[in-house]
């Protein structure tokens, strides 16, 4: 594909996405000239990818022995955190640990990017360190880690694309995508936190739709007094609440609720059957990525597989008859 019939095709995603009707919940497929690959491409390989060192490699993660050079402060959001160069000349966004009880977003953020690329939705290049050194005008010093993003040259920024209005909606895959953020307690849906790259690969240009800041996860379901990455939150929540007519009613006290309407028991196979197909190992190094200790990551995982024990059981007729035991 050519660079000026890419940069053409960005600019029909944008216009797309502005004009989608803003019906609530998720209705029927909109017509587009994007791919669905823009969104998710097939994961033929399932078994064989790498989830402790993601999509991006080993190559591309950052040294946790170098000495990192502070360029600014972090702008934006609710946790602290700066911008560093590394020795090689890479430039690293990172996500440091948040004060109080609300919970760190770091090893969040990267254990739910590495599963969402797993099963075939895009991501950039995240890794966790626990900590790393940095020089700046005080000298240099440790500083807490968290999620280290790469300014990736192939990855162009273009802009926000909004949960409601853009090339999917109304997709068996979109709205798998949303049962899986369900299934995380991901509940800052929020367009802000959702990235259109402008992605160069393979001498070719395409534009890749991607949930980029997924840190808000894995503790409660709520905008307010919202604690995320808290394990007991995690295990007390009924993530799905009735199945009526063939529609899912999600539990989901997250921002935008109007994503979390018109979600078929199809959609719900469809997302359990995905993410059902990575391995035991592969969920360890999911967690094991974002920096989890063992006892910790497994208490997630068997919440997790029991959620997708249920969705399966519940797309097979059976209403609450998944054990969590």
């Amino acid at each position: 594909m050519g660079r000026m019939t890419c940069r053409l095709l960005i600019v029909v995603a944008l216009l797309t996405t502005a004009v989608v009707s803003r019906s609530s919940g998720l209705g029927a497929a909109q017509p587009s000239g994007v791919s669905l690959s823009a969104l998710w491409e097939a994961p033929a390989d399932l078994h064989a990818r790498d989830l402790f060192n993601g999509p991006w490699g080993a190559a591309n993660a950052p040294d946790p022995r170098a000495t990192y050079t502070f360029l600014r402060a972090k702008e934006g959001g609710v946790s602290p955190g700066v911008v560093v160069r590394d020795p090689r000349g890479r430039v690293w966004h990172v996500k440091q640990p948040i004060e109080g009880r609300r919970g760190d977003e770091g090893p969040v953020e990267v254990t739910v990017s590495r599963v969402l690329s797993a099963v075939g939705f895009h991501q950039p290049p995240v890794y966790f360190l626990p900590s790393f050194t940095m020089t700046d005008s005080h000298g240099t010093h440790l500083e807490a880690g968290g999620r280290f993003r790469l300014d990736e040259p192939s990855l162009k920024d273009r802009g926000n694309w909004r949960f409601q209005e853009n090339p999917f909606v109304g997709m068996r895959e979109y709205r798998g995508l949303l049962v899986i953020l369900f299934m995380f307690n991901s509940f800052d849906l929020r367009s802000a936190n959702n990235t259109l790259y402008e992605v160069h690969r393979g001498g070719r240009v395409e534009p890749w739709y991607v949930v980029r800041d997924l840190g808000g996860s894995l503790g409660s379901s709520a905008r307010l007094l919202v604690r995320r990455n808290n394990i007991e939150k995690f295990e007390s929540h009924d993530w799905i609440r009735k199945v009526k007519n063939g529609v899912v009613e999600f539990n989901y006290g997250g921002w935008n609720s109007e994503l979390a309407r018109g979600i078929s028991v199809d959609d719900l196979r469809w997302a359990c059957e995905l993410v059902g197909g990575l391995s035991a190992r592969q969920w360890s190094d999911a967690f094991r990525a974002g920096g989890y200790s063992q006892n910790l990551a497994d208490r997630f995982i068997h919440e997790i597989r029991a959620r997708i024990d249920e969705g399966r059981k519940i797309a097979g007729g059976q209403w609450r008859e998944a054990s969590r035991d």
